[in-house]
């Protein structure tokens, strides 16, 4: 059934949205198969019930028998990432789509980039960040120009400074990506920007503590945003710290994302003291990572370079500062940069074919006779008893 639920026609599936026009309630429970025929360039089928013709491609079928991942390099940062850090030039990227291809593609790999060359505008840098997708639109605004005023209650509008965090830890949905730009600084000094590699530090964090990393998998903590009047945001939810794609296998499981911001962590409500010990054990352990000389990249910002940074994965802090300091910057949703990143690094049909969940296994027990198919390695033809299957 899943099999015919996914036929990509133009009957199934409309061709301009690629969204299924098929009613899959009106497939029958016990569907099977009249006929299949293996192709050069994929597998059609005929099925029993109704005589529609399905077609699925080979590389559709093997993307089935894959876990639901689009491959990129990852490559871990700690502080030795000042000698060359990810950089490239503003008008690269405002230019043509290959420039944003290469950003997107360095934010996914290393966690972060600049872009130099930026003029030093609000307008210049909204145009940048909107390269990549919409601007997201908080309790802070959308397209943010600040200085330290405390006009907005929170301590990036201060002077002081800031520990190794991730923002929007309040929201159940934090925002994806987050671009500062600088524009000016004058009548002081300090401020120097620090971003730590949040899944190189958990990676750490699992092999010298596991105990210590399975209790921030596990545990759950909301944040809080309440210094704004008429403004209290907390998660209906509880998240986790550190999140895993597979939390029974979490000794092994890859960390897909970091909610840790010690300033807006609310009380922990309804566990048991030990919990709370155990929270506060390995949480002080987690710092500790985060706070040693080798995880920190410290960088001053400079007019005309914007640093646009993972939220899930990069932890950001800062130094105090002296003077009269005015920064801008926006927030961009996940899903709309893994959007732009895919679209640019991967064509369409190839979305389409990782993302429908459908297994050839599934074939096999609907039918009792011999079929000739491809091989996938080879893509020779070869006689296959599915009896024997």
């Amino acid at each position: 059934m899943g099999i015919r639920d996914h036929c990509p026609c133009g009957e199934c599936r409309h061709p301009e949205t690629k969204q299924r026009l098929l009613d899959t309630f009106s497939i029958p429970e016990d569907i099977s198969l009249k006929r299949v025929e293996g192709e050069e360039h994929g597998l059609r089928i005929t099925w029993a019930n109704d005589e529609h013709e399905s077609f699925y491609t080979w590389d559709w079928l093997r993307a089935q028998s894959k876990s639901f991942h689009f491959p990129h390099e990852k490559s871990y940062f700690d502080q030795t990432i000042a000698t060359k850090p990810p950089t490239l030039h503003y008008p690269n990227v405002m230019d043509n789509d290959e420039g944003v291809k290469e950003w997107t593609g360095k934010i996914r790999k290393w966690g972060f980039c600049f872009v130099d060359g930026c003029p030093t505008t609000s307008m210049g840098t909204q145009s940048l960040i909107e390269r990549i997708a919409f601007i997201r639109t908080t309790h802070y605004g959308g397209f943010w120009r600040f200085t330290s005023d405390l006009s907005t209650k929170d301590s990036a509008y201060t002077q002081l400074a800031l520990g190794a965090h991730n923002d929007n830890t309040y929201f159940t949905d934090p925002a994806g990506l987050q671009t500062f730009h600088l524009l000016a600084h004058s009548h002081g000094g300090g401020g120097a920007s620090l971003l730590v590699d949040g899944f190189r530090a958990a990676n750490i964090l699992r092999e010298e503590s596991p105990e210590a990393f399975r209790t921030l998998c596990h545990t759950k903590i909301r944040g809080h945003s309440s210094g704004n009047e008429n403004i209290a945001i907390m998660p209906d939810r509880a998240f986790p710290v550190i999140t895993v794609e597979n939390d029974a296998d979490w000794r092994r499981s890859e960390v897909t994302q970091i909610r840790w911001n010690n300033d807006d962590r609310a009380a922990m409500t309804g566990v048991s003291s030990s919990a709370v010990a155990d929270f506060y054990a390995a949480a002080r352990k987690w710092v500790e990572i985060l706070r040693r000389p080798h995880s920190e990249y410290w960088v001053q910002l400079q007019p005309g370079t914007a640093l646009t940074f993972d939220n899930w994965r990069v932890l950001h802090g800062r130094s105090a500062f002296t003077g009269e300091r005015e920064m801008c910057g926006a927030y961009t949703n996940m899903d709309d940069f893994i959007s732009r990143w895919k679209t640019l690094h991967f064509c369409q049909t190839r979305h389409l074919e990782r993302g429908l969940n459908v297994w050839i296994a599934s074939i096999p027990p609907l039918l009792d006779n011999v079929i000739t198919l491809p091989c996938w390695c080879c893509y020779r033809l070869h006689s296959l008893d599915l009896s024997m299957c």
